[in-house]
């Protein structure tokens, strides 16, 4: 569907900014007057990574008079393989930081604002306000679920993407237009049932398809030219490299954009979504180790099982000496491997999955069973400092 344009026509452009912007400006669909209007438009985005990046470069390129950065994180060395506004100079600098000197590189005709705090419930109102279009580019789902109520209680869109491995989608969630995040999703996955980019990767060039796509929904929501992606989900197949678009209908029972709203005010995400199940949880306590007190009980000879529950490229990558690797899916399967008159330790990359199958073998009665906090990167950190982190 056409919508009309969602910020008004700035006073004017400098004869600077129509040099810069003179591609755009013979455009009849965008013209002097949608340039004015980016030029006059307000965008966040949420998070300075493999998404926030290109949306960032782009639209900043773009004239967009001003965005805001949001993101608390500081540049890693594993980030540089995707995240392409930071570079090797800005590792250890808040991503907000590296991605405003970036910026201001592209286009010192950009004003850009900074928030280095964590989005959550208590600021998102406060933080949303200032600006007329989100662009959320984050890969956790609380803060999903977050961006999108706050959204929809305050009146605003927003442009989604997501990304994992080879695969990508992208839509734009207006509830005044059409549905939102929660009718295209109700519920969020059970805790640990969809691996982050962190623990499952993602191809780096992924990231600007999607971020690519992102970056023109946006102009064309704040302009109003075009169809946008509302109601609409576009799924992108790196492999295959094709694209299917589906149609996704505003429900009259969500529970914050339909008839009867239920949710009238911020929740706590991270409740709602999880981190860890409550058996997982439950499981853990008092069967826990720190990666310290695995190598204690290595150096006084006890005798245990360890075993890795990650995916084999990742076992490639890292692991703990003399450990055993059985992925997390094949472990309900392969419980016969496990002996049952000694202890067995299971470890993941950070602890999630591995309380998770911790859960699964005290159920299964393996009653002696421990897991490592912190997994193998807590190894890395804390034991043996001379094997890589991920």
């Amino acid at each position: 569907m056409s919508l009309p344009p969602l910020v008004e026509a700035a006073a004017g452009l400098t004869p600077q900014e129509v040099r810069r912007y003179s591609r755009h400006l013979i455009i009849p669909d965008v013209a002097m007057t949608g340039q004015k209007r980016l030029k006059n438009a307000r965008v966040l985005a949420v998070g300075a990574g493999g998404l926030g990046s290109p949306v960032l470069m782009y639209l900043a390129a773009a004239g967009v008079g001003t965005l805001g950065v949001i993101d608390f994180d500081v540049v890693d060395e594993s980030n540089l393989q995707r995240q392409i506004i930071h570079g090797q100079s800005d590792v250890g600098r808040p991503k907000a930081e590296s991605a405003r000197d970036a910026i201001n590189e592209i286009n010192p005709y950009v004003q850009v604002r900074l928030h280095t705090e964590r989005l959550d419930s208590s600021n998102a109102f406060d933080i949303f306000a200032g600006y007329d279009l989100i662009v959320d580019g984050t890969d956790n789902f609380a803060t999903r679920y977050l961006v999108n109520d706050a959204c929809v209680l305050l009146g605003k869109p927003y442009v989604w993407g997501s990304i994992y491995r080879f695969d990508g989608q992208a839509s734009v969630f207006w509830a005044e237009y059409g549905p939102c995040y929660r009718c295209l999703y109700p519920e969020p996955p059970p805790p640990g049932m969809v691996p982050s980019c962190a623990e499952g990767g993602v191809l780096g060039v992924l990231c600007a398809s999607i971020g690519s796509i992102q970056a023109t929904e946006a102009v064309k929501v704040l302009i109003g030219t075009g169809e946008p992606l509302v109601g609409r989900l576009l799924v992108y197949d790196a492999l295959e490299m094709s694209y299917r678009d589906i149609k996704v209908r505003k429900d009259p029972e969500c529970p914050i954009c339909g008839k009867n709203p239920t949710i009238t005010e911020l929740q706590d995400y991270e409740a709602f979504c999880g981190v860890i199940s409550d058996e997982a949880m439950h499981a853990a306590q008092g069967s826990t180790l720190t990666a310290s007190e695995l190598a204690e009980m290595r150096s006084r000879g006890e005798k245990f099982v360890l075993v890795d529950v990650r995916e084999p490229a990742e076992f490639e990558i890292v692991r703990i000496p003399d450990s055993v690797l059985i992925p997390k899916g094949e472990l309900p399967s392969r419980m016969s491997e496990l002996p049952l008159d000694q202890p067995v330790i299971l470890y993941c990359k950070s602890g999630v999955r591995s309380a998770e199958s911790l859960a699964m073998l005290k159920a299964a009665g393996f009653s002696t069973a421990k897991h490592v906090q912190g997994g193998v990167t807590a190894w890395s950190l804390q034991v043996d400092r001379s094997l890589p982190v991920y």
